[in-house]
């Protein structure tokens, strides 16, 4: 069976221009460097020609990496209620915090993403927020449950 992940179009955009910039900078760079290693003579103790050689594998599992994401990815359109690629104003209910998140697939997830996280559909607010709309009051089921109340979302 084949694995499906789910994606903003922004999402798998970024990952191709990191595919591109991969290939057309990145692994230039690293031949370069590999030349310039063997160039040096004996490999068998040349922390150059190990570090690139490294760094060569390091760039080629990425590739596979989108190349295998790009395969499986289904882009998510929204819909009327919350879902992939909404950006989702929301108030703690008992703390009265307010926060605003981008609401994503698991692969693109970046809690630490600016200016808004981008929270992972998988995760338990993002279980709590999907197919609700403005105004819901939401358990958002964690290791400390807790509610919620949607004041804004929409599709970004």
């Amino acid at each position: 069976m084949t694995e499906t992940i789910l994606m903003t179009q922004a999402g798998l955009d970024e990952l191709r221009r990191e595919k591109r910039r991969l290939l057309d900078e990145e692994q230039p760079r690293v031949k370069e460097a590999l030349k310039a290693a063997r160039d040096q003579g004996d490999l068998s103790e040349n922390a150059d020609y190990d570090a690139a050689r490294t760094l060569q594998a390091q760039i080629e599992a990425r590739i596979a990496e989108i190349e295998h994401i790009e395969e499986n990815a289904r882009v998510v359109e929204p819909g009327a209620t919350i879902s992939i690629g909404y950006q989702v104003h929301y108030r703690e209910v008992e703390t009265g915090e307010e926060h605003q998140i981008l609401f994503v697939g698991s692969v693109e997830s970046d809690p630490l993403a600016e200016p808004f996280p981008k929270i992972s559909s998988e995760s338990p607010l993002g279980k709590a927020l999907a197919g609700h709309k403005d105004g819901d009051v939401v358990l958002v089921e964690s290791a400390r449950p807790y509610k919620i109340e949607i004041l804004a979302a929409a599709a970004k």
